[in-house]
Formats: structure tokens, sequence, C-alpha cells
């Protein structure tokens, strides 16, 4: 699948926009890991795709190194105002059902060793396995965050020509497709 493809794949799914970005243009920073040790999303040790549960930084960002390319998308929602909590919450759910059709998507073409990366923490289930002390339900499914795994969301969207604030009365999230060149063609 060529890279418009995958582009258009993102847009079908329900991204606001999408990019491919090289390698070079994904900004890590291990210090990312300091804003989940410090627990501002409240998920710090609750959930498998989250810190620590999720591995190592330094593992993590060697791994995201071994991926040529990126699909980085994003969805941009609104709000009625800048404190409409739940409008953020139901616009991070929209993020988890857009990940997940790309993924079913994407999976067939990419390949099983795709890395797929969503923002602000996995949501597949309303209560993680991990607060119960089940394995993961859905361990082919689950994703990690980009934070989780040190992606600077900010500038690694800049380099994308995205915007990471997208006005007032919205909420932006995004996610990336991790891919090696060679399996897509």
């Amino acid at each position: 699948m060529n890279e418009n493809k995958l582009i258009q794949t993102a847009l079908d799914c329900g991204a606001s926009k999408a990019a491919i970005i090289s390698q070079e243009s994904i900004v890590l920073n291990a210090e990312f890991r300091g804003m989940c040790e410090a627990n501002r999303c409240g998920v710090y040790g609750k959930c498998y795709m989250c810190p620590p549960d999720v591995g190592p930084i330094d593992e993590l960002m060697q791994k995201i190194r071994a991926y040529d390319k990126g699909l980085f998308y994003q969805l941009i929602a609104p709000l009625e105002d800048s404190f409409d909590i739940e409008g953020m919450a139901e616009a991070k759910k929209d993020l988890v059902r857009l990940s997940q059709r790309l993924l079913d998507a994407l999976r067939p073409v990419l390949g099983e060793d795709a890395l797929h990366l969503s923002g602000g923490g996995c949501g597949l289930c309303e209560i993680c396995a991990k607060a119960t002390g089940e394995p993961c339900r859905h361990p082919d499914r689950a994703m990690a965050s980009l934070e989780s795994c040190g992606v600077d969301v900010y500038h690694t969207a800049k380099a994308a020509d995205m915007k990471y604030i997208n006005g007032t009365n919205t909420v932006t999230y995004f996610g990336m497709v991790l891919y090696k060149e060679q399996e897509n063609g």
C-alpha cells in the first residue's frame, strides 16, 4: 500500500488529518516518562499498556527507532467549552474506536510487526484487567500511549505539519502506526 493510500485509510477510519513521517521526524524524549510517573492521567501502575507495565523507556524508544516510518494521525473533536470534561472523555473514546478501526484496516497490509500507539493510554476496556488481577483481555488489540513510549507529540506533530492545538473549544488526540518501509512496499 502506498503512502497516499495509508493516509486515505486513516481518513476513511475517522482521522481528522494524517501524514506519513520519517523516522527522523519522530521526536523522542525519555523525560516524557516523568509525566507518567507523576500520574497526571491517574492510571500509572493501573493499566498494562501504561508505565511501569509497558516496559522500560529506553527499550521502548529503541523499539520505535527500529521502524522506518510512521502513519501519524490526529482526531480533532469539538467541545462545548474548555471545561467540557465529558466532551474530552467522549473524544478519547472516539480515538480508541478510530485506532481500533485503523488497526483492523492496516494489520492485513502492514502485518503483525507494525506498532500502533494511541494517545493517552489504551482505553480499550472500561476497566483494565490489571485492576482485577487478570491477564490483558485483548493483548492483540491493546495499545500503549505515544507518551509512555517517549514520543514528544507536540514536536512530532510540528514535524508532520499538524497543529497540536486546533482552536478554542476543541480537543486534539494523536495516534501513530509505525512500520518498516520494505514490508510496506
